[in-house]
């Protein structure tokens, strides 16, 4: 057995503390059931679909069995799947498509999109296209007025995601995709967060083009995804190779994935009322026991529009990547900001983009909840936060209420802390 071997093996079987979870918009546990529907098509059933044989036709059977469940999710038909390996391929897709279809070269998203928008819509600039990038407000929300000023007769498509995976603030996609259709524009949402805590059984009827989608945020595996094209969309592939998915997506399909996701978008229906009701409560419940016990505490994103599971909170005169580790220490998992972007030194673009300064940005955590969070999980958190927020505060120089604060400048302080982190940005980007 090899080194790493043995030190993975250790790792996994160290002692550790009960897990409690509460980052479901990183990632979600699989669903029993979708294991379960998965594991023949891992042992017994591993033909190719795209075979003559009957071995690998039969595959293709529930293949297409997975394809009609998904569509049943947004109120589509078959036709209008196509399977991804994942929500940052369909996004990356779609944006793709339509500039070659349309042969326009202009761009119109927003700020406080996914990296995987951020990312190649910088790509694209760099590369000759046009992109504008819509800010929000305070709350977060979005206004439908800017949108339709930015679009331009060059623009290609409008992608705007439909529910922000930090702060949960919803986006009136369906108004805006109607907008679209009056000037002529594709539009495209990342739906990635939505499924199961959104009704989305009317997306066929609406006016949206494209609309992605990820596995891995509704209880089924990571490594496959979602790309709904509306009926008559134009579509140039992403990925080329072979004839799959009618020739709008190369490479064998992830047959085992597929099938435990289209159970997935079963369940995201049957347990939909349960996500915007029970989950729902459970997060408000974690919110305001927060708020009543805790003073300088901020909830960021409009509470009215938001998903039901969602709590973005800044933590004020505290870092948090201490709370994170404090909290990580006793097996809470909870995080700053979108996974995707773990690790960077730079305040969150979102509440960045909301207008929360420096400071207040670095001290935020998203809290995510899921149908398989409890009372107990609730109770055990509220047990351990504010007690370590007082703490961390108690050591921070950048509580208002420090002991050694007669001894210094607090305004200065804080100054010299934001000029050092501007400092370091500016050396990390040279």
């Amino acid at each position: 057995m090899s080194y790493l071997t043995d030190s993975v093996d250790i790792a996994m079987h160290a002692p550790r503390h009960e897990v409690t979870y509460l980052d479901n918009n990183a990632t979600t546990r699989v669903a029993p059931e979708v294991f379960e529907a998965m594991v023949p098509f891992l042992t017994e059933y591993y033909g190719n679909p795209s075979s003559a044989y009957s071995f690998g036709k039969r595959v293709e059977g529930h293949l297409k069995e997975a394809r009609e469940k998904v569509a049943a999710l947004v109120g589509a038909t078959p036709k209008e799947i196509i399977f991804t390996s994942c929500g940052t391929e369909s996004d990356n897709a779609a944006i793709w498509s339509a500039l070659q279809t349309t042969g326009k070269k202009h761009i119109v998203t927003t700020q406080v999109e996914h990296s995987a928008i951020i990312n190649q819509t910088e790509w694209l600039e760099k590369n000759g296209y046009g992109v504008t990038r819509l800010g929000v407000a305070a709350d977060g929300t979005l206004s439908l007025a800017d949108v339709e000023k930015a679009i331009r007769d060059d623009t290609a498509i409008v992608s705007i995601m439909w529910a922000n995976n930090e702060t949960g603030v919803v986006f009136p996609v369906e108004e805006i995709a109607s907008l679209c259709k009056k000037k002529g524009v594709l539009f495209h949402t990342d739906a990635v967060q939505t499924p199961g805590k959104i009704d989305l059984r009317h997306v066929a009827k609406s006016d949206i083009d494209f609309l992605s989608m990820s596995g891995h945020k509704l209880h089924a595996p990571k490594g496959v995804g979602v790309l709904y094209a509306k009926k008559r969309t134009k579509i140039v592939p992403y990925v080329i190779g072979g004839g799959q998915e009618r020739g709008k997506r190369g490479g064998t399909e992830n047959v085992a994935s597929i099938v435990g996701l289209g159970r997935a978008a079963d369940l995201a229906l049957e347990y939909l009322a349960e996500e915007q009701v029970r989950v729902k409560t459970l997060r408000d419940r974690f919110e305001n026991a927060l708020l009543e016990r805790l003073p300088n505490l901020y909830i960021n994103g409009n509470r009215e529009q938001r998903l039901p599971n969602t709590a973005n909170i800044a933590f004020d005169f505290v870092e948090a990547e201490a709370v994170l580790m404090r909290l990580d220490a006793v097996g809470i998992c909870a995080s700053s900001g979108s996974a995707c972007t773990t690790g960077s030194l730079d305040p969150s673009h979102v509440l960045s983009a909301m207008g929360l300064t420096p400071a207040r940005a670095r001290s935020c955590v998203r809290f995510s909840f899921s149908r398989y969070n409890t009372d107990a999980d609730i109770d055990r958190a509220l047990e351990v936060i504010p007690p370590m927020i007082e703490q961390l505060r108690a050591m921070s120089p950048l509580n208002p209420n420090h002991t050694d604060n007669h001894d210094y400048d607090v305004v200065a302080a804080r100054e010299k802390e934001e000029k050092l982190m501007a400092e370091t940005m500016a050396a990390i980007n040279e």
